[in-house]
Order: structure tokens, then sequence, then C-alpha cells
């Protein structure tokens, strides 16, 4: 058990890692804070917190661990903020979904004195807010853990564990190779769930009424906060620009099928993803 966990700017992931710490008993002290004041007031009285701090210093003093859960954008200027007080050896980690610029200038913004290991819990929705958090939200959800060489082990390992023991399924993985699986598996479905909604945004409004569920099913992360998801594809760039490219490729292959009308090749397509599909593991 940690005798004080920090969570800063907690929305949808960082409430649910408070309520999850809370109700399997994983931290005496659970202080938490967020940028906004309106924010501070209401958190006040939720239970599963027992401090709200004014500042990001006062929350992280005395914490054996802290969880930065802000937009990707925020989570180096506040690892960058707190650095001067935190306690020697402690440990801080992120939920952002890009890890590669995020772990090396966390680490190098808090050694020698306390650790960064940064985190990407697999656990978004197209929903925010602390209000819709959950403490089952990470059960057997995947985590990526992105520690550095450098890394102290022993800071790795209570991640891993805290992570663990919150319900999800860890990986550990190199920052730099998060960035490349999760530009395939989060980053490109966001963009081409956001490029569909859009294309339809020009079309009759009311065909929307007409959609059976594909659509429905297809565009559910369309609706997710643009505003995070900027943050999120300026910082996966490159790597999204190397699999939108691949996905071009595949895209104009169907086109071409289907102008030649190669029905063989188009059922072969549609196959392969077909196969693909079906070896989801079932949802959490």
């Amino acid at each position: 058990m940690l005798e004080n966990l920090a969570i800063l700017a907690p929305g949808l992931l960082g409430g649910s890692v408070a309520q999850a710490a809370r109700q399997l008993g994983l931290a005496r002290r659970i202080v938490v804070w967020s940028r906004r004041p309106e924010s501070r007031l209401a958190l006040a009285g939720q239970p599963w917190c027992d401090v709200v701090a004014g500042t990001p210093g006062e929350a992280v003093a005395g914490a054996g661990l802290v969880v930065i859960a802000a937009p990707v954008d925020k989570i180096v200027e506040l690892a960058r903020l707190i650095a001067p007080h935190l306690a020697a050896g402690a440990i801080v980690t992120d939920v952002g979904s890009v890890k590669g610029e995020i772990s090396r200038l966390g680490h190098a913004a808090l050694a020698p004195r306390a650790h960064f290991v940064g985190s990407h819990p697999m656990a978004g929705s197209e929903k925010t807010g602390w209000e819709h958090a959950s403490a089952g939200l990470f059960s057997r959800r995947t985590c990526f853990v992105t520690p550095l060489p450098e890394t102290d082990p022993a800071a790795v390992e209570t991640v891993v564990k805290f992570w663990h023991n919150l319900g999800a399924e860890v990986v550990t993985v190199t920052p730099d190779a998060h960035d490349e699986i999760v530009a395939h598996i989060s980053h490109l479905p966001q963009v081409l769930a956001s490029v569909l909604g859009g294309f339809l945004a020009q079309k009759n409004p009311g065909w929307r009424n007409f959609a059976g569920g594909g659509l429905r099913d297809t565009t559910r992360i369309a609706a997710s906060d643009p505003r995070i998801w900027r943050a999120i594809l300026e910082q996966n760039h490159d790597e999204l620009l190397r699999a939108l490219r691949r996905f071009q490729d595949e895209l104009h292959a169907m086109q071409s099928s289907l102008e030649n009308r190669d029905w063989l090749e188009v059922t072969a397509r549609l196959e392969r993803a077909k196969v693909w599909r079906e070896g989801f593991r079932p949802a959490p």
C-alpha cells in the first residue's frame, strides 16, 4: 500500500485511477489537483480523494507515487513544475498516449532526485472528465509501461505493479516501439473515424437517421475531444504519417480492384479483414 498517492489533472483516466486505488485499498491517502478552481471545488466532495490541493507542488509533497493525467501537451510541463517539490526517490508516471518525447523529457526533468516512468493505459473513451470515471476502467485493459534504458529498475517495477493491481494487463516496451504500435491501433482509427464523419457531414444530415449500427460503431470515436486529439496527433506526427501512407496504399488497392471488377480480389480483401477481426479477444 502506498502511503501517499498524488494525481494531477484527474479527468476520466486520473479520476478512474483514484477511484480504483481507493476501492482496492492501494493508497492510504489520495491527493488530487485540478487546474480549474471550479473542478477543485467539485472534487472536494468526492469520497475517493482525501485532499484537493491548491497547487501541483502542494499535491505532490510527500507522495511516493504521482500520476500525471493531463493532456499529452501538458505532461512534461507539469513534470518540470513539480520537480522541486518531490521527495527524494519519488516516482512519477503519466497516462499519455504518446511516449517518445514525454518519456525522455520527463526523465530529464526529474533525474536524479526522482524517477519518471511513462505509462499509457489503453482504457480511454470518447467521453472526458472525472464525472465519467470508473473504478473498473482498467480491468483487463492493456497498459503500456515505457521505461528508458537508464530508468531505475525498481521504479519500473513499482509502476508495473501499480497498474497490475488496478486490474490492467501490463506490457513493457520502449517509448518508440509504443508510439509505432499506437499509431496503428489507436491514432489511425481515430483519424479514419474523424475523416469519415467529416466527409459525411458534407452530405444531407438526415442520412444519419437511416444508418444502422455499422456507421454508429465505426464513427463512435469521432465524438472525441478535438483539442485532446490535436495534441496527440501533433506529438506522434511521424509514426502516424507512416501508418497513413500504408493505409492509403491498401485503400487504393481496394479501389483499383473495384474499378477493374476484380471480384476475387475484392472478396480476398474482405475475407482477410474478417479473419483479422474475428481474432480479437472478447471485450473486457
